[in-house]
């Protein structure tokens, strides 16, 4: 571990700590409505898109790009509105969000075409994305640095329950009202946290900025692109096809091109030395751990719940219940004993937590009940919200104060990237795993050979554990086929969790390495 060393704290601006204004809590609300409604749309479209298909006549590739289009310009986004917080005002930059956000989910549900659609998604990820790291320095800005880790708790609560209610809320929607009610309801919140947000939050900026390294957006959003692209499309490409490989080889080019750039600019969009501190280089890996188990995990749950067990999507919200519900109560009760024991001790602690619910998910099996998996829904809750809270408390709370926003896009962006590989490379163990085992299970049941052809739309299906078989298939060999569809997919994904539980044990031993240092209001800053 780096030596501690004690640094001068930037004299405060004119809209730093010392000249704190308006009402935090109330501040927090706003953040919390505006990232709420973000995380909503990343989740809540997966139960809609089925009914978009089909009032929409889109392919699945149409409906693949309403989920991927959002997300890629989310996460290529993230980092340089960040700056732009920084350079031109946190608030502003959030209330123009909140504001465009709103008005394109609007327009997407007036969208009488899958095109029109999609590409009100693009410009409604852009939007997200400039609402995200604005929020987290508003909140950076407006709390001191003793309430930061409760404030924080609070807000990790909303993303939270927002992802883990996205299922069950559209489900809901879609079921009695509308796909388009899925956006509709991002109106009435947007305008209540429009309101808030312009009467009581007050401006915070950098005041030692005066540009931007567009050179730098231009390296890292291309960066950016190219490697949640790969990542995306390897499913369809193949991960060693040529086109997969290329952009994953650009993405590595440009990044470098980028790191370079960094130490060469007047003002560089993110100043490497933001990373000399290890608590935020840390912290930075662990949100990408933690969002690597935890939404490479939620992504084969949806098919075991709803393909194994024949749920309905409402159903499958409601099993997914105990973790929303034990974020309400884990976030904030993370942000107290990060205070209380140090970031350390807590995030070590939670992903050890983690683990031993991925553990127990990778037991679950044919006949599980509602306690078999409400019992780590719950720990789950309880592991993840000490990770998302103080990775995100040591990467804010840890950056420089004019660089606030770039640090929420960094933590924000590590969220993305760690999400998007998680469900990439998971998705890409279970499916090796069906297909290893899947003849095996077939040739037990007695089935008729398969041509390779054959054999390879089997392994596609059972890999989201879907049987398809032929009009007029007997039920008897229909049911053998189901039987050995559920236990490939069972087996894959026991292996997907298996490797979410290594990766948890080893996020636990990186947050060893982490500590608090957290920047206050007087003279000296210790930097881990």
């Amino acid at each position: 571990m780096a030596q501690a060393q004690t640094v001068a704290a930037p004299p405060p601006s004119h809209t730093g700590r010392s000249s704190r204004q308006g009402h935090p809590w109330l501040t927090l609300l706003a953040v919390s409505l505006g990232v709420m409604m973000v995380m909503l749309d990343g989740t809540v479209v997966s139960i809609a898109n089925p009914v978009i298909g089909k009032e929409l006549n889109a392919s699945l590739a149409d409906l693949q790009w309403v989920t991927s289009g959002y997300l890629l310009a989310l996460a290529v986004f993230l980092i340089t509105a960040g700056k732009l917080g920084d350079l031109f005002g946190h608030k502003r930059i959030f209330v123009i969000g909140i504001a465009g956000f709103a008005l394109t989910s609007l327009a997407i549900g007036l969208s009488d075409s899958i095109t029109w659609l999609i590409a009100f998604r693009v410009l409604q990820g852009l939007f997200g994305a400039l609402l995200q790291p604005a929020a987290l320095a508003l909140l950076r800005a407006a709390f001191p640095a003793e309430k930061l880790n409760m404030a924080i708790g609070v807000w990790g609560a909303t993303i939270g329950l927002s992802s883990a209610a996205g299922p069950f809320i559209g489900g809901l929607l879609v079921e009695n009202v509308s796909w388009q009610s899925v956006f509709f309801i991002n109106v009435p919140v947007g305008i209540v946290a429009l309101i808030v947000g312009l009467l009581v939050v007050k401006e915070s900026k950098a005041a030692s900025l005066s540009r931007i390294d567009w050179l730098g957006v231009v390296l890292l959003s291309g960066a950016m692109f190219c490697l949640i692209w790969a990542i995306i499309k390897a499913p369809e490409y193949g991960w060693g096809d040529a086109k997969t490989l290329g952009f994953l080889v650009a993405a590595a080019l440009l990044g470098a091109g980028f790191v370079y750039w960094q130490t060469k600019a007047a003002e560089p969009l993110i100043p490497l030395s933001l990373f000399s501190n290890i608590s935020v280089a840390v912290g930075t890996v662990l949100m990408i751990l933690m969002a690597f188990s935890m939404f490479g995990a939620m992504f084969f749950l949806t098919f075991y719940f709803q393909g194994v067990h024949g749920l309905s999507p409402l159903q499958s919200g409601l099993r997914m219940l105990p973790m929303s519900a034990g974020m309400i109560v884990a976030s904030p009760l993370a942000g107290l004993a990060i205070g209380k024991l140090g970031p350390r001790i807590t995030i070590s602690a939670g992903m050890l937590i983690t683990a031993v619910s991925m553990f127990l998910l990778s037991r679950l099996g044919l006949e599980a009940g509602y306690l078999d998996s409400a019992i780590p829904f719950a720990l789950l809750a309880f592991g993840l919200s000490p990770v998302m809270v103080g990775a995100t408390e040591i990467i804010v709370g840890n950056a420089p104060e004019e660089l606030s926003g770039v640090a929420g896009g960094v933590q924000q962006s590590a969220m993305q990237v760690g999400g998007s590989v998680g469900t990439a490379v998971l998705g890409a163990i279970v499916a090796g795993k069906v297909a290893d085992v899947l003849p095996g299970y077939w040739a037990d049941a007695k089935l008729p050979a398969l041509s390779a052809d054959q054999q390879e739309l089997v392994n596609q299906g059972a890999s989201f554990a879907q049987a398809g078989a032929a009009p007029g298939t007997p039920e008897p060999i229909m049911r053998a086929i189901e039987g050995v569809v559920h236990l490939s997919f069972l087996d894959g994904m026991h292996v997907g969790f298996t490797v979410s539980t290594a990766v948890a044990v080893l996020a636990a031993l990186l947050a060893l390495f982490v500590k608090a240092g957290r920047k206050t209001d007087g003279a000296q800053v210790h930097l881990g």
